[in-house]
């Protein structure tokens, strides 16, 4: 059902962009946006990982250094039929963790000290586990292609406001309305936005149940989502937005963010899922 709506979710998207394009920035306008876009999530989608881990101060860390870490990622990434990732922990006591990389082939799961303190080390497998799932699954692939087609809304929106402004656009010769044009102005950044939170919620839920097939605990996960949202919401972590949807929790929760604008769902529908999961027979 998540693959579903994550599929349909890119679609409608893809359509947003076709038919906004064409209304207000026309063929050319929607060439040039798209083009830029995909130039930009291009670099950051192959430097990505170089760019967060340095932006959370994340150092790589040895088998002697973090070994029931490493064990962990190791044995679990055997289980998920991955290549080992490159382990990393971030200076930071809010108990959090990401994984990020192109592809599993140049994967690193990042973890905070503060997680690895609060956890047992069941919880920390579920949490390793639903990191490896967004690396088996390539999210990061599928979260650039999402921001390219967003990107280049937004790109199409700021072109168009900018031509209204100064002239440059002939709504009356293109057979357009201004008034139209000015609410696809407003409503099309906002809608992009949307689908694309959405569509980071899916992936969230994806990686929910992949993980806890992975550690085949659905429990130790539910149990590391509930202690991580507590602990967030008293300490929450001095995070970028732009990178809030990478991390298992979302770091921001303390922030009065809305469920509809969150780049996570619900912690308490993730766990009740996870629960759900544990009682079906395998």
């Amino acid at each position: 059902m998540n693959v579903f709506k994550t599929v349909f979710l890119l679609t409608l998207l893809t359509l947003l962009l076709i038919f906004v394009g064409g209304r207000i920035g026309g063929k050319e306008g929607m060439i040039i946006a798209f083009s830029i876009a995909l130039a930009m999530n291009f670099i950051s989608y192959w430097f990505s990982d170089k760019i967060v881990l340095a932006m959370y101060k994340a150092k790589e860390v040895t088998r002697a250094d973090y070994p029931k870490l490493h064990a962990i990622v190791s044995n679990l990434s055997t289980k998920a039929g991955l290549p080992m990732p490159k382990v990393y922990v971030m200076p930071v006591e809010t108990p959090n963790a990401f994984a990020t990389g192109r592809d599993p082939a140049h994967a690193a799961v990042a973890a905070t000290e503060g997680i690895i303190k609060l956890l047992s080390d069941d919880e920390l497998e579920g949490v390793i586990a639903h990191e490896l799932s967004h690396v088996r699954s390539r999210d990061t692939l599928v979260m650039t292609a999402v921001a390219t087609i967003a990107g280049a809304i937004y790109m199409i929106s700021d072109m168009a406001r900018f031509a209204m402004i100064f002239g440059g656009r002939d709504d009356d010769r293109d057979g357009g309305s201004p008034m139209v044009a000015l609410v696809l102005l407003i409503l099309a950044p906002i809608a992009a936005t949307m689908i694309q939170l959405a569509i980071s919620r899916s992936r969230e839920y994806m990686a929910d149940d992949s993980g806890a097939d992975i550690c085949g605990r659905p429990l130790s996960l539910a149990n590391a989502l509930r202690k991580l949202h507590g602990y967030s919401r008293r300490l929450p972590m001095n995070a970028n937005p732009v990178t809030a949807h990478m991390f298992i929790v979302n770091p921001l929760t303390g922030r009065g963010f809305t469920s509809l604008f969150s780049t996570h769902p619900p912690i308490e529908r993730r766990i009740a899922r996870l629960e759900e999961l544990a009682i079906k027979p395998r």
